[in-house]
Formats: structure tokens, sequence, C-alpha cells
């Protein structure tokens, strides 16, 4: 069977916007969805990822092309401010390339970010 590109979507939060607190919580949501779906780093073909406008001390992408996905092109983007949103939460949308079916892709979402979950987040 050919591979077929898919997205997975994922969420985490941060208690404090600081460097430490994105760059680790970005390189473990990135990791926990490439775990839980047996993604291997090789079969991704991009990453985007938003912040919330509370989160402005570092970029979500950068920690994870240094942990991981060096060969992977990132982006970042500032989520747009909606009233009601949950706050210093980050997004990431991966695409990779695999031999399952979509609905075998399990999204992501971590600590305070699981109240998204069967949300349109």
């Amino acid at each position: 069977m050919s591979k077929l590109t898919w997205a997975i979507r994922g969420a985490t939060t941060v208690e404090r916007d600081t460097q430490e607190q994105v760059s680790e919580r970005s390189v473990e949501l990135v990791r926990e969805m490439l775990n839980r779906n047996a993604i291997d780093e090789a079969d991704v073909v991009s990453v985007l990822f938003t912040a919330t406008e509370d989160i402005c001390s570092a970029f979500p992408a950068t920690p994870v092309r240094l942990a991981t996905l060096s060969e992977t092109p990132l982006i970042c983007a500032r989520e747009i401010p909606v009233p009601g949103s949950l706050p210093l939460c980050i997004r990431v949308l991966l695409h990779v390339n695999t031999d399952k079916r979509k609905d075998q892709m399990v999204h992501i979402y971590l600590h305070a970010a699981t109240k998204l979950r069967g949300s349109d987040d």
C-alpha cells in the first residue's frame, strides 16, 4: 500500500510564558504526537505551530527543529484573539506520510489543552 499524507492535530499549554517552558512543552507535544501515532521523523512532511498572543518569549518551532525535526519545514503563526479561548496555548498541525487510514490518526492534547478534546480548536 502506498503512503498517504494526513494531518495530526495537537495542543499543549504552558503555565508561564518563558523560553524554557515553551521549548519543553513544544518538544514534548511533537514527540508524543510522533510516538502515539508510530510516525518516523523522516515521514513528517511539515509542521505548523500557532501560539496564542500571550506567548511571546520563544518560537515553538525552534526547539523542535533543534531536538528532532531538523530537516522538516516548520513555521509559527500567531492565533487570532478570540474571547474565551484557552490562554497560553500552543497548537500544532503535523503533516505526515503514512500507510495508516485517516481515522487511525490520534490527535494529542496535553496539560490544560485536554479541555480542547473533541472541539474544533
